[in-house]
């Protein structure tokens, strides 16, 4: 069936795009498909998984053949990237919000998510190898640390993506056409999603909260520790992948 489908749509394409290619896996599009190549197929059966159960909008699974999975290319553009302005509206920014609600609000994934104590033993890592490695002066490393634990608390899990950030959400006029990269869903913390749609983007937390909603138990030292928290562990990954990690180090020096 493959063999069949791929030149159906695909015979008039004249390149292939490298979107992001490492030691774990590899996502490449050809015109209006992404294949999304993974070593580790656990991983793409939780983003399969979690796309069928999310109530919002996700790419189209075409057909999977591991390790390949082909997904149907989301119209619109992204909602911001890290490091970069993010030209979308408020409105949009609202509407990504009331997305991260409607997840949220669903039932639970069977799988579980990160512990608080699992978070912990891997944030103690990250700032080890962030110390001995001289990447970060120890002093900062030290200070993101401690405004992290505010996040390591017990929480009420909810459905969480678990990688929300604000190029994996898709938008055309204001209105949300798609949410991808589903790998690292599961059941989490609503305040771990919401930091990480902005991180990097802190001026538009307050339109992201109009949209999701003024009755959450909103906590801001725990929104800024989630910042903390997730920059501190995405940094060795990034420098062992050589991706220029020169985004999430911008994010622990803007922090109070």
């Amino acid at each position: 069936m493959t063999s069949r489908i791929i030149p159906a749509m695909m015979g008039d394409v004249k390149k292939v795009e490298v979107v992001v290619a490492h030691h774990d896996c590899a996502t490449v599009r050809v015109g209006d498909v992404f294949l999304k190549i993974d070593a580790d197929q656990r991983r793409t059966d939780v983003e399969v998984q979690a796309m069928a159960m999310a109530p919002i909008p996700t790419p189209e699974v075409l057909w999977r053949k591991p390790p390949v999975l082909a997904l149907a290319a989301l119209s619109g553009t992204a909602l911001g990237r890290l490091g970069e302005p993010s030209t979308a509206s408020p409105a949009a920014w609202a509407d990504a919000g009331a997305a991260a609600r409607m997840l949220h609000d669903a039932p639970l994934p069977p799988w579980p998510g990160r512990s608080p104590d699992e978070l912990e033993s891997q944030l103690d890592d990250a700032c080890g190898w962030l110390v001995t490695s001289g990447v970060l002066p120890t002093t900062e490393v030290m200070r993101n640390r401690r405004i992290a634990e505010a996040a390591l608390r017990p929480w009420t899990p909810v459905f969480v993506h678990g990688d929300l950030q604000a190029a994996h959400v898709f938008l055309d006029k204001d209105e949300i056409t798609g949410v991808i990269d589903w790998t690292e869903a599961g059941r989490g913390d609503a305040l771990f999603d919401l930091a990480t749609l902005t991180l990097g983007h802190q001026e538009h937390l307050n339109d992201v909260l109009t949209g999701y909603g003024s009755d959450i138990d909103l906590d801001l030292d725990v929104i800024r520790a989630w910042w903390s928290l997730r920059s501190l562990r995405a940094i060795r990954w990034l420098v062992e992948h050589r991706f220029d990690p020169a985004p999430e180090v911008a994010v622990l020096n803007s922090q109070p």
